[in-house]
């Protein structure tokens, strides 16, 4: 994995200039999404509207490809490693994850598999068939479309355990702030939410409205905001992967509600409701 270069403003035109005299080849892939990204951006004031259009023309080329991996070995890598890690930092079986941009369940098919049934819930602005391809039914994971990150439609206090894969690397900052503003309503007091993120020591910016690049107190800021505690992951900063990571946790954990092991749900769970 090259070394991340966190000075650069990839947005400005010397940089492209520069870029596009070392990468002629990748000049025309850059112009076509340009173009449409000035499409879409016409057609789709409204992000969630606009990325969702993104990820149907990009998985329409390939699915894999479309969550940023360029072969499927890259796709089973990149998912081990964002499995290893949390198990490795204590996800448990019995945990309830919620996965936020589950994509195409890159990770998400691991942790169907390693969670009790019932115990996975994946988000998306698009549903997915990684599943049942995996034969992964009997778990009975649920995946829900979504048009924002509110999560009003989420129990209070269900999830040990929350999880964001590149998501807010595409996500501008009112998209991050709203789901920081409502995360911690369905996150347990015990619990924690780890989110990558492209990061840069010098000036944010975006590239087209694809790729967005956040210094970390920036985003510690925001959890402060509502009333998280905030943890740069340097062990994840040691791995091969181009993103950053950070923990939050609530500020002031409260005593975890019970759960039976067998996973049913407590008075206002989900486990009652369907998959989508």
């Amino acid at each position: 994995m090259p070394r991340k270069n966190l000075t650069a403003n990839r947005r400005t035109l010397a940089h492209r200039v520069r870029y596009a005299a070392r990468y002629p080849e990748r000049v025309p892939r850059y112009l076509a999404r340009a173009g449409r990204d000035a499409w879409l951006r016409l057609r789709h004031p409204d992000h969630v509207d606009y990325y969702r259009a993104v990820m149907r023309h990009d998985t329409a080329a390939s699915p894999e490809a479309a969550v940023g991996s360029k072969s499927h070995e890259r796709w089973l890598a990149l998912g081990a490693l964002q499995f290893d890690y949390l198990t490795g930092h204590g996800l448990r079986p019995e945990d309830h994850l919620l996965e936020i941009g589950c994509g195409n369940l890159r990770g998400g098919w691991r942790f169907i598999e390693y969670l009790d049934p019932g115990h996975y819930y994946g988000l998306d602005i698009s549903p997915q068939e990684t599943l049942v391809r995996r034969h992964l039914q009997e778990k009975l994971p649920r995946l829900t479309p979504v048009r924002d990150l509110t999560l009003a439609f989420l129990p209070e206090a269900h999830f040990r355990v929350v999880h964001a894969h590149s998501v807010f690397s595409h996500s501008p900052i009112e998209v991050v702030e709203e789901c920081l503003a409502h995360v911690g309503r369905v996150l347990r007091p015990d619990g924690w939410f780890d989110f990558t993120f492209d990061r840069t020591e010098r000036e944010e910016h975006h590239v087209l409205r694809e790729d967005f690049y956040y210094r970390t107190e920036t985003l510690v800021a925001l959890a402060e905001k509502y009333g998280f505690t905030a943890e740069f992951m340097d062990d994840w900063e040691a791995l091969p992967h181009g993103q950053s990571k950070l923990r939050i946790r609530p500020r002031s954990p409260r005593p975890a509600p019970t759960a039976d092991r067998d996973g049913s749900a407590g008075p206002g769970e989900v486990a009652g409701q369907p998959a989508v």
